[in-house]
């Protein structure tokens, strides 16, 4: 068994690497013409899963850190989608800690979930549903001084019953354009093809773009990207993210903004509004098998 996981994991680093070498990717000279057209973006970071509540090198608090201090953009600002019934997240002592300088921070706080695990609301019954809603709605409003306005389901999953109790409780669902698919680790905590899984997404965002089909917010086009703030090789490799962001809409033809991070929480709140799911009916991007493939799921 620990011959086939050795296999597994050589052959898994082999494919990733040469996914790391990224060409730029070709459009069509009608998307170069309609992208002039195109206000610049703006990269809206957010966090799912967290906070951490780990008492050794924690990497909510890592992240924080880099999002405070690095060579892009310095005091950047992002959505934290936080667990708060978790023992091992925002149930805990050091959970609670995290998510209050989150608030210090000026970072925004949403809700995931309340439940003891990360559960699927689709799996609660209406009044399992109503009490995790009334509990992190109470957790994070104890926090901020008011409840959350935004909300991403756990596996992003969500039917008509469930979208209906996030509107009762004031709560906008918001997805994302690109992934860092870093949501679950299978042993294998890296990412060799995190330049290329930007490239390719990145790249298909770009069609939207041009087409005008994302909304424009104080004159930049809102790009929402989600990592996972429990993972620790995203933590040790945040600031090398945010480059690989920057590299990639270079290499994809996308113009950034001057400023290509929001660092004003009132401005990321409006940019994060105005990308929100409208009703329940709007198709959900599923991960792919490649994200499976590298232990990694959009939860």
């Amino acid at each position: 068994m620990k011959q086939l996981f050795k296999v597994f994991c050589a052959l898994a680093i082999a494919v990733g690497l040469v996914g790391c070498i990224a060409a730029p990717i070709e459009m069509t000279t009608q998307t170069k013409q309609r992208l002039r057209a195109q206000p610049p973006i703006r990269f809206l970071l957010t966090f799912d899963d967290g906070p951490s509540a780990s008492s050794f090198w924690n990497p909510t608090m890592t992240i924080l850190d880099s999002l405070a201090t690095n060579p892009v953009q310095p005091n950047l600002k992002a959505v934290f989608f936080v667990q708060t019934g978790a023992p091992r997240a925002g149930d805990s002592d050091i959970g609670r800690e995290v998510m209050r300088r989150e608030h210090a921070d000026g970072q925004i706080l949403g809700f995931h979930t309340a439940t003891h695990w990360h559960t699927n609301h689709r799996s609660l019954s209406p009044k399992e549903l109503e009490q995790s809603l009334t509990k992190g709605s109470a957790d994070i409003a104890a926090i901020t001084g008011a409840p959350p306005t935004l909300v991403r389901p756990p596996f992003w999953n969500y039917d008509k019953r469930v979208f209906a109790a996030y509107q009762k409780h004031g709560m906008h669902v918001l997805l994302t354009d690109l992934s860092a698919n870093d949501g679950k680790i299978w042993g294998f905590n890296a990412s060799p093809r995190r330049r290329a899984n930007m490239l390719r997404q990145l790249s298909e965002v770009r069609e939207r773009i041009a087409l005008g089909e994302l909304p424009t917010v104080d004159g930049v086009i809102p790009v929402v990207v989600t990592f996972h703030d429990l993972n620790r090789y995203t933590a040790r490799h945040a600031r090398e993210y945010l480059q690989i962001l920057l590299d990639s809409a270079q290499a994809t033809g996308v113009k950034t903004a001057q400023k290509p991070f929001y660092d004003d929480q009132t401005e990321l709140q409006r940019a994060a509004m105005a990308r929100t799911v409208r009703d329940s009916s709007q198709p959900v991007k599923l991960p792919g098998i490649w994200n499976w493939i590298w232990g990694a799921d959009a939860n």
